[in-house]
Order: structure tokens, then C-alpha cells, then sequence
């Protein structure tokens, strides 16, 4: 009952994966970690939020970096200089769904921190041992297409995994799909915060608060909602199955193009999306026309455009790929 929830979580958030979904629940049911290998801007990160969000437990993210130390991961002791006295502050590792994202961009001093823990259920932290939460489920991603300025994992270190699995671009139909129910999660939340803040925001003078301000002045709560709600009616913005299939296409076409080695992902698609909506609400119109993909997919795909070695020596920009593109991709009726 559980895994058919999860499994069903899971691929109504993330679209044309089923495959991997199944071999991340293989993975969850043998208590192993996993090794989730894809280029940027597929889901991987979404993938493993959505699964904590749907096992209900615990779930933290490390973000690797080159400068990140041992102690950023297990963690530290701090001396409290109230209790006159050393106490232990576990660090992000002290949960039971740990995205290591993108660890191999960390030094192995630092990737060697999550060893003990992977292996062992345990970590050492200043001579004390620390059991981790169980369940313990690790899911570390890496790009396979940028090496440099990285830390290939050690053989030691990728045989805790239990599995590498290789996540690819969905197919068209289910990047439509995955567009036509596209909406921002932080939108709502970020709302609904706003509306706490205005209603506890402390009074900037005796007597005067921040949802009533003086002598009609606009306040930071104020205009942070007329914002936020903005943004929501943007996202409300109708872009029919025509449009979004000719978003897929151009995106999936910018792969294809024998000048560029890394197109557009479906995060890119997305992007291009939220952007064509938005040009819609500038020119105050409730749908999204393909007129106003055109107007934005320049800045949306330009540093998106990964343009190879050859090309660049014949001195094509990611301006001219996009003309190219925008040329071989019929505009919908």
C-alpha cells in the first residue's frame, strides 16, 4: 500500500520517468543508497523532494561545493558560552532522506564525511558515535557532462551506493503533459506566508501597524503581496496544448542542432513557459500566443546553449543558434 502511494506520487509530479521511479523504489525497499546521473534541469533534484515529501520523514539537502568542509555535512562542536560548555550541533546529515546534490563537486575529504554514515548508519563526531535516523536513504547526483572543477567519486565511495541510475530527457508527450500541469510550488506558499506576516508584522510606531500605513505610504508587506499575487495570476495565464507542444518542440529541437552539445532541458521548457505567460500579463491578456514564446525565448535559452568547440571557432553565438532554431520549428496556427 505504501510503495503504490509513493510510486503514484511520484509519477504524477514527475512525468516520463516511470522507469526510474522504479528502480529508486528497488533501491528505498533494499535499504541501499542510490547514484542519480543525469544532465542539469531533468528532475533529479524534484525526484528525490518528491519522494520525501511523499514517505512523510524526515529530508535535507546538501548543496556540494568546492569549499564545503567535513564538519558542513556531519557537524560541529560549539562552545555555548551561556551553559559554559561544549555542546554537539549535528549537521544535515541527521535525517532520513539526505539529497547529496551533486557531490562531486566537493573535495574528497569531504565526500569521504558521508563513508561511516553510508556504510555504518552511524557517525563519528568528536570521539561519540551518533546513530542517524532510521530509515537512512541517501540520493547523490552528478552531472555527466561537466568534469570540470570536479571530484570523480573513489571506488570506495561509489560501492556504498547500491545502485547508479541514469536519468534521460523524457519524451516529448511527456514533457506536454508535465507543462500542461506545470505550476510554481513556491507561489502559493509564499502568499499564504505573506499573509501571516501582514497580520503579526510588528507596528513601526505606537499605535500604527503595518497593514495600515500612514498617510496612505505603501509598506514592504504591501507591495511583497501585490507581487506575490501577481505572480500567481501569471501562472493562471491559459497556453493552450498547441502552445506548449511548440515549446516542447523548440526545446527539444535545441538538442538536436549539430552546433550545440547541450540543448534545452525541460526545466528550460518550463522556464520558457512561465516566461511566455508572463509577456502575456505585460500586454494584459489571459492566454499565452506563440508570438510571445518568440519574444522571450532569446533571453530564456541563451545561457542555456552549451555550443561546441568547432562552432565556436567559426564564431556562431547562442544568437544565431536561436535564429536557426526559431527557423526550423513551424510557428502553430
Amino acid at each position: 500500500m505504501l510503495i503504490s502511494t509513493i510510486r503514484q506520487h511520484l509519477t504524477e509530479t514527475v512525468k516520463g520517468q516511470e522507469n526510474v521511479i522504479e528502480e529508486i523504489l528497488l533501491a528505498l525497499l533494499a535499504g541501499g543508497h542510490i547514484l542519480l546521473e543525469g544532465v542539469p534541469g531533468i528532475g533529479k533534484t524534484l525526484l528525490a523532494t518528491t519522494l520525501a515529501e511523499a514517505l512523510c520523514m524526515s529530508f535535507k539537502r546538501i548543496q556540494f561545493t568546492p569549499d564545503m568542509l567535513p564538519s558542513d555535512v556531519v557537524g560541529s562542536v560549539i562552545y555555548d558560552m551561556r551553559e559554559s560548555s561544549f555542546r554537539v550541533e549535528r549537521g544535515p546529515l541527521f535525517a532520513n532522506i539526505v539529497l547529496a546534490d551533486e557531490i562531486n563537486r566537493t573535495p574528497p575529504k569531504t565526500q569521504a564525511a558521508l563513508l561511516e554514515a553510508m556504510e555504518e548508519r552511524q557517525v563519528t563526531l568528536y570521539g561519540e558515535t551518533l546513530t542517524l535516523p532510521q530509515p537512512f536513504f541517501v540520493i547523490a547526483t552528478q552531472n555527466p557532462i561537466d568534469y570540470e572543477g570536479t571530484y570523480p567519486l573513489p571506488e570506495a565511495q561509489l560501492d556504498r551506493f547500491l545502485m547508479k541510475i541514469e536519468i534521460h530527457y523524457p519524451n516529448n508527450a511527456a514533457q506536454v503533459a508535465a507543462l500542461l500541469a506545470h505550476t510554481p510550488r513556491h507561489l502559493a506558499r509564499a502568499v499564504a506566508d505573506t499573509e501571516r506576516s501582514h497580520t503579526v508584522a510588528p507596528a513601526t510606531e505606537p499605535g500604527h501597524s503595518l497593514d495600515e500605513p500612514q498617510d496612505g505610504a505603501r509598506t514592504e508587506v504591501d507591495d511583497a503581496h501585490s507581487l506575490l499575487t501577481a505572480q500567481q495570476e501569471v501562472a493562471a495565464i491559459e497556453a493552450t496544448e498547441g502552445v506548449i507542444r511548440y515549446i516542447v518542440e523548440l526545446i527539444s529541437q535545441s538538442r538536436a542542432l549539430a552546433s550545440v552539445s547541450l540543448g534545452g532541458s525541460p526545466r528550460a521548457a518550463a522556464a520558457l513557459l512561465m516566461a511566455s505567460k508572463a509577456s502575456a500579463y505585460l500586454q494584459e491578456r489571459r492566454f499565452v500566443t506563440p508570438d510571445d514564446v518568440l519574444r522571450v525565448i532569446g533571453p530564456v535559452l541563451r545561457h542555456r546553449l552549451m555550443i561546441t568547440p568547432a562552432a565556436l571557432l567559426e564564431g556562431v553565438s547562442a544568437n544565431d543558434i536561436i535564429e536557426e532554431l526559431v527557423s526550423q520549428v513551424a510557428v502553430p496556427r
